[in-house]
């Protein structure tokens, strides 16, 4: 279909009224329309979860994984639908849309299977005429925020392990995806889960934040921006309750003289750009050591440029648009202070027929000639642009690694496995891969420093946050 310049008014900011509309991307329309949840609503959710909570968690772990596993049977069986949503909703081109459903099945399913084990009785050394040990017990009611750019990857990693663990679920999901929450809720239901265990709601920023307040929460699970996450810190203040924060990154990506070339070129330019750079662990800015700077520059490049930027929903597209203009300008803007001081810019976007000014639709961009008085190499971009620095060394990549206020991940390109394991331990990041990027694995901690949040999501650890622990000390004889 050809693509049609979108109205600015729709392209730069979301309608906020009594009405939810998800203006598509992908040419400007209203996509979904819904009412938000007014106050009735959102009270007689909150009622129903913890009332369903009380039931939900005397049911045993077996039964519990038996539902979810129906629900997320129900949701990969759909998934043509819901990767046709995906591109519509926020612009992901289809040919990558249906992959997100199959992160969340792996996701999902290593999470229920997780689950025993993560949630079994902690014993304590016998003593003679004691039973002692630590039960991990659910919190009861899960707030889950979720944002649009992996809807269903980002918010499965809580909603999952919460309902595991015995909590009730309120899934409150952007504005720009609100499919996913009622795709969630729909599945649920199939799934033959109790009611009020799982809810979802559309709701506005006030009644986000009045939901944070309610006494009837008792933890939050957000993944967004910063802003936001400072938005849930002060809502949920003097309320004791556990808030977990998935929030920006900057990562870095460090290519030493020992690299597969080939290799670090492919996946860090997919790391970079894939999703239109709209990835909170997208490599955003490059580090490489001089003896491949060159070679590394122009592989990377030469790459970029067979990106086909276009209409997300014709197969061929391998770069689709932004989630809005604002989201587009902002990285415009950011590359343009950037060749302004000095930075130059390797990617010609008249070679991309679909980059319109005034739209989201943004070709990529390759800078070089960097520095870090630039905020395109301290600052979330957040979009398909990205920078590559040449360094001498380790040390010197490590200090400009840690150069950042965030840490959600950073990577090394490397051989000497040696070398890998002594670089992570002195970068400050949630995740250090070698010879990886932008991968979320469910047996490991999701986790950040910085200013890219706190707590844990996902693995045995992600159900210590889901749950409190409370200890049993029992006197068996007492003669």
């Amino acid at each position: 279909m050809p693509l049609r310049l979108l109205d600015d008014e729709k392209a730069t900011r979301p309608v906020m009224t009594d009405t939810l509309k998800t203006v598509s991307p992908v040419d400007g329309s209203v996509y979904v329309e819904r009412s938000f949840a007014g106050e009735p609503n959102v009270a007689a959710a909150l009622t129903a979860a913890v009332r369903a909570q009380e039931v939900w968690r005397e049911v045993q772990i077996e039964e519990r994984a038996l539902i979810c596993s129906k629900a997320v049977d129900t949701v990969t069986a759909l998934k043509d639908q819901l990767a046709t949503e995906i591109t519509w909703q926020m612009g992901r081109p289809i040919r990558y849309a249906a992959g997100e459903i199959g992160g969340f099945e792996e996701r999902a399913r290593h999470m229920i299977a997780a689950a025993p084990d993560a949630l079994r009785d902690i014993p304590a050394d016998e003593i003679d005429g004691f039973t002692r040990f630590i039960r991990r017990e659910a919190l009861g009611v899960v707030f889950v925020i979720a944002p649009w750019n992996y809807p269903w990857l980002t918010s499965v990693n809580s909603v999952i392990p919460a309902l595991m663990a015995g909590n009730a679920v309120i899934l409150k999901h952007s504005t720009q995806t609100p499919l996913v929450a009622e795709r969630y809720a729909e599945a649920f239901e199939a799934a033959g889960l109790p009611s009020g265990v799982f809810q979802c709601l559309h709701l506005s920023h006030a009644a986000t934040e009045r939901v944070i307040k309610a006494e009837e929460v008792d933890f939050v699970a957000f993944t967004g921006s910063v802003p936001g996450g400072d938005m849930v810190e002060a809502a949920a203040a003097g309320r004791f309750i556990g808030v977990g924060l998935e929030l920006g990154g900057k990562d870095p990506a460090y290519v030493r003289a020992d690299a597969d070339l080939n290799f670090a070129v492919e996946n860090l330019v997919d790391g970079a750009f894939f999703n239109s750079g709209q990835s909170c662990c997208g490599i955003e800015r490059i580090y490489v050591h001089g003896d491949l700077f060159e070679p590394f520059v122009d592989g990377f490049q030469a790459l970029v440029n067979d990106y086909i930027l276009g209409d997300p929903t014709d197969p061929e597209t391998t770069l689709g648009p932004m989630v809005r203009t604002s989201a587009a300008d902002f990285v415009r803007e950011q590359t343009a202070q950037a060749v302004k001081a000095g930075a130059r810019a390797l990617i010609d976007p008249a070679g991309f027929d679909a980059d319109q000014p005034g739209t989201p639709y943004l070709a990529p961009q390759v800078l070089v000639d960097v520095d870090h008085t630039m905020a395109v190499m301290t600052e979330e971009s957040f979009g398909p642009v990205v920078g590559i620095m040449a360094v001498d060394s380790d040390e010197q990549a490590i200090r400009l690694m840690n150069d950042s206020r965030f840490g959600l991940t950073a990577s090394v390109w490397t051989a000497d496995d040696k070398a890998a394991l002594g670089i992570g331990n002195e970068v400050a990041t949630g995740t250090w891969f070698q010879n990886r990027c932008d991968y979320l694995d469910p047996a490991l901690a999701w986790t950040g420093v910085k200013d890219s949040g706190r707590g844990c999501t996902l693995s045995a650890v992600g159900y210590e946050h889901l749950t409190r622990p409370k200890s049993f000390h029992l006197r068996t004889r007492v003669s």
